[in-house]
């Protein structure tokens, strides 16, 4: 490692120090991305050789999201207190160690926990690294950087499902998690060596109240929706989790409103710029990339496709996603940015709408069409949501903007997965009872968990269960499409009413080359009233931004 660090400081010279930190958070964000599209096409080879429910499926994903989601702004307020490249370099660390626990276990318990250990180290990448490119990069060399970091997310997408099915099918599903390690390792000694540790030395203490009450609402609101069918939506549990979950928020926005050093700022809501591009957020990955397991399950438990095929079977939309932001960034520069945030979300709509009518007789090849426009609304709407969330922030306030719209779009991944998956549940549920005659709860559980070969193994004697099975998978699944295509319109009709360009920031003053100067008061971040200044002592201002 010190060799390579040595290595890599020498190479590195003649490189801007702003591209080094481009090129960090871009393989992170990678790591991050591909880690939860490579599980999801894992999932049923997973079920195969660890066994456990459906909802163990859905914890695989959500201890993940979850732990992102709840951690990320808790570590946006740690980045301002001890800096963001410690911070960053902190979360890739604890997230290259889970993925080795990941790989390495053994069980649906252990997977499920190492995979909230990713969540937690993910959350301090996640809440730093758009920070960590608003900091470097101002004026239109902003857009060029965040555009970069859109299309590491569409390679993400594009790779995360074709090298998850050839990594389960030839090494194994624990490939899959080992997959992280040498990525992590690269990143984390590009990271030391070349990002700058900028934070904010009037930093207050921790915001342990906030962190407390917003993980317990979303934890139990999402208990309560992975249980929900199994417990009955009116039994004491599931009403008890729901009621707590919406007192937790209630006590979250309290705690927020008087805490001196909040980890939300409730100010920035105040902005309808900002509410618009947080629903749009929230509504893509609770109606689209939600929408993915449960693709993967159809496409593998339903059609009988490998890892391989069934992740090759995703490249009409996943490929597209990759390439759309890059044909497509010139244009998106001159345009206003809620057209290209709402047009994504549109065309992402229309996808999900357009794969619906599919029956027991259709092959993947029906979807091609509805995976090509959500390609497409993926490529437009991720780099407009960083560009929109950054943009109606005030440059100081990046770190949190950041942190804020990666806590919609994990936390609305995390509720939609649950979501998505009591309605596949009930749907499957009834559709069988309607064609048996006969409740048929524990089948409806095998056909969600291990599909039709499941269903059918559990009642191989009873006549018809395998038509039925495929008939109830087809009809859960059209319905989720109904329900994610209706979710992501109504984001974008919050990203057209609410994001306005007179909620921009003006960012465009020139750009300078970093260098020993890279305190000077001509840095957007180091102006008055920012969190450094060129008027804090020299000791302090060397604490913040060591090298």
């Amino acid at each position: 490692m010190a060799n390579l660090l040595t290595h890599l400081r020498g190479r590195s010279r003649g490189l801007d120090r702003r591209w080094w930190t481009l090129i960090a958070v871009c393989g992170s964000t990678f790591m991050l991305l591909v880690d939860i599209f490579i599980v999801q096409v894992a999932l049923p080879t997973i079920h195969r050789r660890l066994g456990g429910s459906f909802t163990d499926l859905q914890w695989m994903i959500d201890a993940y999201t979850l732990t992102l989601a709840a951690f990320i702004l808790t570590f946006g307020s740690l980045a301002d207190r001890f800096g963001r490249k410690a911070v960053f370099v902190a979360g890739l660390g604890v997230f290259t160690s889970a993925s080795v626990l990941c790989g390495a276990a053994n069980s649906t318990a252990l997977l499920i926990g190492a995979r909230a250990l990713q969540g937690l180290g993910g959350g301090a990448m996640f809440a730093t690294g758009l920070a960590l490119i608003g900091q470097e990069f101002h004026g239109p060399e902003r857009g060029k950087a965040i555009a970069a970091w859109g299309a590491t997310v569409g390679i993400a997408v594009a790779l995360g499902a074709l090298v998850g099915g050839a990594l389960t099918e030839t090494l194994g599903w624990r490939w899959i998690f080992f997959f992280n390690v040498p990525v992590g390792i690269v990143t984390i000694v590009v990271a030391t060596s070349r990002i700058v540790n900028i934070g904010d030395p009037d930093a207050k203490r921790l915001d342990l109240a906030g962190l407390i009450t917003f993980s317990g609402s979303l934890f139990t609101l999402t208990l309560a929706l992975l249980r929900g069918n199994e417990e009955g939506w009116g039994s004491t549990m599931i009403v008890s989790l729901l009621l707590a979950s919406g007192l937790l928020m209630v006590a979250f926005v309290i705690a927020e409103r008087h805490h001196p050093a909040p980890m939300l700022d409730l100010s920035l809501f105040r902005n309808p710029g900002f509410v618009g591009v947080s629903v749009a957020t929230f509504a893509i990955a609770a109606g689209m990339f939600a929408m993915y397991p449960y693709l993967t399950l159809y496409l593998q438990n339903d059609l009988g496709y490998s890892p391989l095929i069934g992740g090759l079977c995703l490249l009409p939309s996943t490929l597209l996603s990759f390439l759309v932001p890059l044909a497509a960034r010139r244009v998106a520069d001159k345009l206003p940015p809620r057209l290209m945030l709402s047009a994504g979300l549109v065309a992402s709509a229309a996808g999900l709408a357009r794969k619906h009518g599919l029956t027991v007789s259709s092959s993947w090849t029906a979807l091609i069409p509805g995976l090509a426009l959500t390609g497409v609304g993926i490529g437009l709407a991720n780099p407009a949501i960083a560009k929109t969330a950054l943009g109606v922030c005030p440059p100081q306030r990046a770190g949190m903007a950041s942190g804020i719209s990666n806590t919609f779009r994990t936390g609305g991944l995390a509720t939609g997965v649950a979501a998505l998956g009591v309605v596949f549940q009930h749907r499957l549920a009834t559709s069988l009872e309607a064609q048996l005659g006969h409740p048929a709860g524990q089948l409806a559980k095998a056909l969600a968990a291990g599909g039709t070969r499941a269903a059918q193994s559990l009642a191989p004697t009873q006549h018809g269960v395998l038509a039925a099975s495929r008939h109830a998978f087809v009809s859960g699944t059209n319905e989720l499409l109904v329900i994610g295509s209706i979710v992501v319109f109504l984001g974008s009709v919050a990203a057209v009413v609410l994001v306005r360009a007179r909620d921009f920031h003006q960012t465009d003053a020139p750009s300078r080359r970093p260098g020993p100067d890279y305190l000077s008061p001509d840095r957007p971040e180091n102006r008055e009233g920012s969190p450094l200044t060129d008027s804090s002592p020299p000791t302090r201002r060397r604490r913040v931004a060591a090298q």
